[in-house]
């Protein structure tokens, strides 16, 4: 191997790399410990991980000779091994390599774990799948890395990357306690209910800039993506006719949220097992496509049949067609939102129960307390207000928790 064989993956990272803006960063990249020898990063498709990886080589060395950036489902890859690219990259002085799209490399986690290991000196970083379970895999990898997930963009995110207000992030125990304040700072600069309602159509996938009018059409795409190609990639033994299944029940229920559901007749619309029907359910729960909740914490290893089944965010409801209701909307964006940082499970009373202890009911500017009335460290998350009292907060402020 020489430079001549590895022109056409050089041509495409220097290519990449000059178009990449530093002006906006998504809220994980300054959360990131750099400084690690194995670095992994995973989230959904069109969340913005590329565009991370290139920031980081862009803002952190003035060399770039000494970085190689690649996409693993490069064809490049058709022909030739990452291993001997590796070596060649190595033999050459590149001391850090970003590796994109890691899960569509055959065994990759053995391929990173020789990396790390037969290359004591070299910085590894690498991105995939939101579907990615590091630590059950056949090599091991949770014990040499540090790993990250990045999220959607956050409505506070939003509002700064449409450069209208940048606000620093709240935590949700400030935001319980001062969330009067913190609103009221933001009203007093922006109309911000309008940017609201933007930010459900079209505003939780980065590519909605680009895509413009065309943007809910490539959500479909995207998700046709994800479950015929990266769910596969992570789950080798997936067939055509299960990821047509999987289809098929992410329709029903787009068609049906929030989705109580009996895994029973679901299994038998599907023409499934039970064990099955879970399986595709946790699948698209881990490919960022549904958000299940159960009356317990979540357990990836032990699946059990879902109280509530939610669409991801807001946006996969447009794009799917979805009956969209204003209070399927407005729980769907609290638990995306909130869910980012906190845990969530079905309480016996209300919508959500969050850390095993803030308990919310979600609901418009009408909505009492009369479902969850003097039960402790109750809240109510309340649509088309600008500015809160005592424990109704507004809802949009709990998109300004990343």
């Amino acid at each position: 191997m020489d430079h001549t064989d590895i022109q056409p993956l050089l041509n495409v990272y220097h290519r990449k790399l000059a178009y990449t803006s530093l002006k906006f960063k998504r809220y994980l990249y300054n959360q990131i410990n750099w400084d690690v020898r194995l670095l992994g990063i995973k989230g959904a498709r069109g969340v913005g991980k590329t565009t991370l990886l290139l920031q980081r080589i862009k803002e952190a060395f003035d060399n770039i000779d000494s970085v190689f950036y690649v996409s693993l489902d490069n064809l490049w890859f058709q022909n030739h091994s990452a291993e001997e690219l590796v070596e060649f990259l190595y033999t050459h002085g590149v001391t850090h390599l970003f590796f994109d799209e890691v899960h569509k490399y055959r065994d990759w986690t053995t391929f990173i774990k020789n990396i790390y290991d037969n290359y004591p000196d070299l910085n590894i970083v690498y991105t995939g799948s939101a579907m990615l379970a590091i630590d059950n895999s056949k090599s091991d990898l949770s014990r040499r890395q540090s790993l990250y997930t990045l999220c959607g963009l956050s409505f506070r995110e939003y509002l700064e990357y449409e450069g209208i207000i940048t606000l620093p992030p709240l935590q949700l125990g400030a935001l319980l306690k001062t969330h009067t304040n913190c609103a009221m700072e933001v009203v007093a600069q922006i109309k911000v209910l309008k940017y609201f309602e933007k930010y459900l159509d079209s505003g939780y996938y980065p590519y909605y800039k680009e895509a413009g009018k065309d943007y809910l059409m490539r959500v479909n795409e995207v998700i046709q993506l994800i479950i015929d190609s990266d769910i596969p990639a992570v789950e080798e033994t997936i067939t055509y006719a299960t990821r047509q299944k999987i289809k098929k029940l992410l329709m029903v229920v787009a068609e049906n949220v929030p989705l109580e559901p009996n895994i029973n007749k679901l299994s038998s619309s599907l023409e499934s097992t039970r064990d099955q029907t879970l399986k595709m359910l946790y699948w698209l729960d881990r490919a960022a496509l549904l958000d299940l909740l159960t009356d317990k914490i979540k357990d990836y290893k032990h699946l059990i049949g879902p109280k509530k089944i939610y669409l991801d965010n807001t946006n996969l409801m447009n794009a799917l067609g979805s009956k969209i209701s204003k209070g399927t909307q407005r729980e769907t964006f609290f638990a995306n939102q909130v869910g980012a940082v906190a845990t969530l499970s079905i309480p016996k009373q209300g919508d959500f129960m969050v850390d095993g202890k803030y308990l919310f009911e979600v609901g418009g500017p009408q909505k009492t307390f009369d479902q969850i009335a003097d039960l402790p460290d109750s809240y109510l998350a309340i649509d088309n207000i600008e500015v809160g009292n005592g424990n109704r907060i507004p809802l949009w402020l709990f998109g300004c928790l990343y």
